[in-house]
C-alpha cells in the first residue's frame, strides 16, 4: 500500500511540474506518431491547455500557432517548436507537452497464428514476444519460413525468422526487435 501511494505521489509531482513519469531520455528518444495523444499547455493559462490526437498526416493544430508538423519529432523537439511560436504572442510562456498515450507503436501478425492482428509494441519487443502476443503458432504453421516485413525508404525489407531455431537457442540474431509498422507473416 505504501509503495502504491509513493508511486502515485511521484506521478502527481511529475504531472504538477509538467514532466512525464518516465525519464527525459525515454521521451527524448520516442518519435511521435499518428494516433498518439499529447497534452499541450502553457503554464498559467488554462485556455491554452489542449489534448491533441496526432492525425495520419502528422499535422496538429494548437491555439495561437495554428498548424505544426510533427513528422519525425520527439516530444522535446515539438516542445521547442511550439514554445518558439507561442512566445511570439506570450513572451515568457512556459510550454509543457506530455505524451499521454502511445497509440502509434504497433506491429502486425498475419497468417497461421492463434490470434492474428495488430499489437502494441515497445522499443524492445522482438519477434518471439510478438508471436507470443498472437497466441503462438497454429499446428499447421510453417515455423521455419516466418518473415518480418519492414517498410523503409519506400522499399520493403524482408527478415527471415526460423521459429524452431530460435526456440532451441540457435541463430538468436534473427529474433530482431520490431519497429513501428512491421508485419510478421506466418505461412
Amino acid at each position: 500500500m505504501k509503495r502504491v501511494l509513493l508511486l502515485i505521489l511521484i506521478a502527481s509531482v511529475c504531472l504538477i511540474h509538467g514532466r512525464p513519469a518516465w525519464s527525459e531520455e525515454q521521451s527524448a528518444e520516442y518519435v511521435i506518431g499518428p494516433g498518439d495523444i499529447l497534452e499541450i499547455s502553457v503554464w498559467g493559462d488554462e485556455s491554452l491547455k489542449k489534448n491533441v490526437i496526432v492525425p495520419p498526416d502528422h499535422i496538429i493544430s494548437y491555439p495561437l500557432i495554428g498548424s505544426q508538423d510533427t513528422t519525425g519529432m520527439t516530444v522535446p523537439q515539438l516542445r521547442e517548436a511550439v514554445t518558439k511560436k507561442v512566445r511570439e504572442f506570450v513572451p515568457d510562456a512556459t510550454v509543457t507537452i506530455m505524451l499521454l498515450e502511445i497509440r502509434s507503436l504497433t506491429a502486425y501478425v498475419i497468417g497461421k497464428v492463434n490470434k492474428p492482428g495488430q499489437y502494441p509494441i515497445t522499443s524492445e519487443t522482438n519477434v518471439m514476444q510478438m508471436l507470443s502476443m498472437a497466441g503462438g503458432l497454429t499446428p499447421f504453421a510453417s515455423a521455419g519460413s516466418i518473415v518480418v516485413l519492414r517498410q523503409s525508404g519506400g522499399k520493403t525489407k524482408q527478415f527471415p525468422f526460423d521459429y524452431n531455431e530460435v526456440k532451441k537457442g540457435r541463430n538468436l540474431e534473427q529474433n530482431i526487435v520490431l519497429e513501428r509498422g512491421d508485419v510478421v507473416v506466418v505461412p
